[in-house]
């Protein structure tokens, strides 16, 4: 559709033909909630890299039958999931943020869809093992970070936000 003439988006600003109008204050909410979720994904990944040295008595306590080579296999496997899956998620956590900050609706369904995941996952590793009461907490906080984020990316004006045209 051709408009000739700037028009007022929201809170009264003015758009230029192709150009977007500004997230409204939820998605902003949810970006920042997004980013705020990559910080302390950040912090506790450096915090758990400080751990790494007593990964190797961790596992010569709990499999005490391992050769030395099934010990560091063990404890080298574990460093690289550890440093794959933690930078993986702070990935996601900026990706998303900057792409739902975009208005692309892909990231707000990718984002609750990681959140619903997120969720299975902490309701089965509560059911199964007993996590130290930090680990535990650390969860619970980014669990409810992304609650607040999926909140806010689906409230009205977020969902006319997304259904506009990204240009």
């Amino acid at each position: 559709m051709y408009e000739p003439y700037p028009s007022a988006g929201q809170n009264g600003q003015t758009v230029e033909p192709g150009q977007r109008p500004p997230a409204p204050r939820s998605v902003q909410t949810a970006v920042r909630l997004m980013y705020a979720g990559a910080g302390i994904s950040a912090v506790t990944f450096i915090l758990g890299l400080t751990t790494l040295g007593s990964l190797k008595h961790t596992i010569r306590t709990q499999h005490p039958h391992y050769t030395t080579s099934q010990v560091n296999a063990a404890a080298n496997s574990s460093i690289a999931l550890i440093v794959v899956v933690g930078l993986i998620g702070i990935g996601l956590w900026v990706w998303l943020a900057w792409a739902n900050k975009r208005g692309k609706n892909w990231a707000r369904i990718t984002g609750t869809v990681l959140f619903a995941l997120y969720t299975l996952d902490m309701a089965l590793a509560l059911s199964v093992q007993s996590a130290p009461a930090a680990s535990l907490v650390v969860s619970l906080v980014l669990w409810l970070i992304g609650l607040g984020t999926v909140i806010m990316l689906w409230r009205r004006e977020s969902s006319e936000f997304f259904r506009r045209p990204v240009y």
